[in-house]
């Protein structure tokens, strides 16, 4: 089999989200060959400590080039007006899905900060960061399209491929 390391798993801290425990799915990724896992879960990461201890005792005794890497994000809610912005409309409640990988302990410390604000200035039906923070808060971190419910996507979905170029533009700058 390929080396395959998933990159966007939800547990059961994505509230109505996810299901599965966080043993269950490291115990499975490892048992099916990967290397690693990264966790998204959905605006929050109340499960990484759980995580990071739990791959730490399964590592134990394992020569550092074998053991199981624990990738840390986030599937964050950014919204499309800003995280000010609480109108009634439905596109300020929702934003668009992005997943952010930290590479190394200065981007766990960005996405911390992100996801901290995005539930005390950007809480609005759900915890939401922006475009802004992103900027402020980008170094040694991964920006992922994340799944249909994110910009790109949708952007293609509804045939404006100029619009997703565009965004694939601004990530990447």
């Amino acid at each position: 089999m390929q080396d395959f390391v998933h990159l966007h798993v939800h547990t059961h801290y994505s509230l109505l989200d996810g299901q599965a425990s966080v043993s269950r799915l490291v115990d499975k990724a490892m048992k099916d060959g990967m290397k690693g896992i990264a966790i998204t879960d959905h605006g929050n990461m109340f499960g990484i400590k759980e995580f990071i201890n739990y791959v730490n005792k399964k590592n134990k005794g394992i020569a550092p080039e074998e053991r199981f890497k624990p990738i840390i994000g986030c599937e964050c809610y950014c919204a499309r007006n800003g995280r000010h912005s609480k109108s009634a409309s439905k596109d300020d409640r929702s934003g668009w899905h992005l997943i952010i990988l930290a590479k190394n302990l200065n981007g766990y410390r960005n996405l911390i900060k992100m996801v901290s604000i995005s539930w005390t200035e950007g809480f609005y039906g759900r915890p939401r960061i922006d475009k802004e923070l992103l900027e402020k808060y980008h170094e040694d971190l991964i920006v992922c399209s994340a799944c249909i419910g994110g910009e790109v996507p949708k952007h293609i979905l509804n045939g404006r491929i100029d619009k997703a170029e565009e965004t694939i533009r601004w990530f990447k700058n």
